[in-house]
């Protein structure tokens, strides 16, 4: 993949190399920060989220550095938490209420929703520097289930589909580590690194 970036909320930025061979992008913006104590589907809205290295985020339910999901928990609940920050692209709410959703921050169950950065489309290991301090590494892509349909009927289907070669889409975000603690706040700029090449397209985790 080519690891081309999109923004809708800033201009593009020329990619430039670093020192250490990866690409750097600065765009986008967070949107809004949630989180939630309960394995609830919808997290609530707050002005402001910690970031704990490794961990996760800071009163969330999915804290922790082993699997912390329901579901992975079920099938091995040593396994390392590859899922501690959920991120969300604000142009997916777009999307959704263009075919008659109704759906605001937090309630997809995203700890960080964003604009002006195509999550989809980074390739795995991809570094989001949110604000000043805090880093996150992308792993993977959220993989919706039945829960989806039960906040909204219909929702799953628009979230998951397949492309012209028929392979699986999903569009419901991205998961990520913590890489660097520190806040994360609502109007935060967001950097992206790409990784070193080869580009590894995500799957889902």
């Amino acid at each position: 993949m080519a690891g081309q970036l999109s923004g809708t909320c800033s201009q593009a930025v020329t990619p430039s190399r670093g020192q250490d061979g990866v690409v750097l992008t600065a765009h986008g913006v967070v949107v809004a920060v949630s989180r939630d104590g309960e394995h609830r589907f919808s997290k609530t809205v707050t002005d402001e989220i910690t970031l704990l290295p490794g961990l996760g985020v800071q009163g969330d339910s999915h804290l922790g550095s082993t699997a912390q999901h329901r579901s992975r928990v079920a099938a091995d609940p040593t396994q390392p938490n590859l899922r501690q920050v959920h991120l969300i692209h604000v142009e997916l709410h777009v999307e959704l209420r263009e075919l008659g959703f109704d759906v605001a921050p937090g309630q997809m169950g995203e700890n960080i929703l964003t604009a002006g950065v195509e999550l989809l489309g980074l390739p795995r290991d991809t570094l989001l520097q949110l604000g000043e301090h805090a880093l996150v590494q992308v792993t993977g892509l959220r993989n919706p289930c039945a829960q989806i349909d039960a906040f909204q009927p219909g929702l799953l289907k628009a979230v998951i589909g397949r492309d012209r070669n028929g392979d699986v889409v999903r569009k419901a975000g991205v998961m990520a580590i913590v890489v660097h603690g520190g806040p994360v706040r609502p109007g935060g700029s967001i950097q992206v690194r790409l990784p070193a090449g080869p580009y590894h397209a995500l799957e889902r985790v």
